[in-house]
């Protein structure tokens, strides 16, 4: 849904309430523009079949490759695209699937965060511009099956390093979970506990190194596209090439986390305009008692509830995007944007079901799907509660974690 301005017409019309969208640029609109249509044209019409089977539309990962959306040729010269365009990229995905959404920032968020900060400059040189063109795909591999919040501390998985004439080899043993998109990745970044000093590391397994099993993760009532795979590392070897030279610590780990979470934040934020355009196209065509739907005043002051909890966050992960431009990255600021922002979302996408009435339990309006994926947003990269005591630990000089 977009609106015309006196000088361009906006991608995002009313559910951009207060125009962020002005904060791009004409290129970065024109790049935004080409994805919209892609999405409209290639992508909705297989997503509510794709959603009930529980499969991904694997037809639509090439074509949105050659999109050419991570670092665009017209947006680059010498440095990386900006922030605000990498955050409407995402919020772009999301407002159309949460699942090609966490699809798409699997490699261009996570795999690429983990090679920017926990490689080391030649490994950077060597894989940076492979992650980027997606001949090198890869995966986040950090959650195990008994751990997840209290991962700094509950990690299992074992990296144990032995030298031998080739040169030292890592040997991992142990599993990992809800790892989307692992069983079409070719490298898997696996994080382990160092069986010597008892230290967090960072390798690149391939994915079908001996000693590696992928197994999909079924019956799941959110991101039902997202395939997720549950993997069993025994005895795999990796050579100390593909160890991630900086990741020494979980500190390190949680410098990557201090990144991403604003990615989720934004992903939250697009599911919210997904809904909330849905709900409002629905009410404004359905008609009950001879009148629309949408000229209720129950229902435009849900309308208008979700047209705030949309804006608040969209506002929210401009102005975070903005400072971490700047190189301000802290980890009270992610955690309170993506706990702030998912708490918003899973009101929106319960109201927008609410409006939309029996017909929003079908895929065929699209609120069932947001209303189903906001619930995996909702938890993955930190849970309300976490994030929460992230943002406490801040304002008091407390921390409340349980040790």
């Amino acid at each position: 849904m977009s609106v015309t301005t006196e000088n361009q017409t906006r991608l995002y019309g009313v559910c951009d309430y207060y125009d962020a969208e002005s904060l791009l640029t004409a290129d970065e609109r024109r790049v935004l523009g080409r994805l919209r249509a892609f999405l409209d044209e290639k992508a909705k019409p297989l997503l509510a079949d794709y959603w009930e089977r529980g499969e991904f539309p694997d037809q639509l990962a090439r074509p949105l490759i050659e999109l050419d959306l991570m670092e665009p040729a017209e947006l680059t010269t010498d440095r990386p695209a900006r922030g605000i365009y990498q955050g409407f990229r995402i919020f772009e995905l999301a407002r159309t699937d949460a699942s090609l959404a966490t699809f798409y920032t699997a490699q261009a968020g996570l795999f690429r965060t983990a090679i920017r900060v926990g490689a080391s400059a030649e490994q950077q040189a060597e894989w940076m511009p492979k992650v980027i063109d997606f001949s090198l795909k890869g995966v986040f591999s950090l959650t195990e099956p008994e751990s997840g919040s209290d991962i700094a501390g509950g990690l299992a998985t074992t990296a144990r390093r032995e030298t031998g004439p080739d040169g030292d080899t890592w040997v991992l043993d142990g599993a990992k979970r809800w790892i989307g998109g692992a069983a079409t990745a070719d490298v898997l970044a696996v994080f382990a506990r160092d069986t010597a000093d008892g230290q967090v590391k960072a390798f690149l397994v391939d994915r079908d190194a001996a000693g590696v099993t992928l197994e999909k993760i079924h019956r799941k009532t959110a991101l039902r596209m997202m395939q997720n795979a549950h993997i069993t590392l025994d005895a795999v070897r990796v050579p100390e090439a593909r160890r991630l030279h900086n990741v020494n610590s979980f500190k390190d780990v949680a410098a990557m986390l201090r990144a991403m979470r604003s990615d989720v934040a934004w992903i939250a934020t697009g599911i919210q305009a997904g809904a909330f355009e849905a709900a409002l196209g629905y009410v404004t065509q359905r008609q009950q008692f001879g009148r629309p739907v949408g000229s209720f005043q129950l229902v435009q002051e849900k309308l208008a509830r979700m047209l705030g909890n949309l804006t608040s966050s969209l506002s929210l992960v401009v102005r975070l995007t903005e400072q971490q431009d700047k190189g301000i990255y802290r980890d009270q600021d992610s955690a309170l944007a993506k706990m702030q922002t998912s708490l918003l979302m899973r009101e929106t996408v319960a109201l927008a079901r609410e409006v939309v009435g029996g017909n929003g339990i079908t895929l065929d309006t699209d609120v069932a799907r947001f209303h189903a994926d906001a619930e995996a947003v909702y938890s993955y990269e930190g849970t309300h509660e976490i994030n929460a005591l992230i943002v406490g630990r801040a304002l008091t000089g407390e921390s409340a974690f349980t040790r």
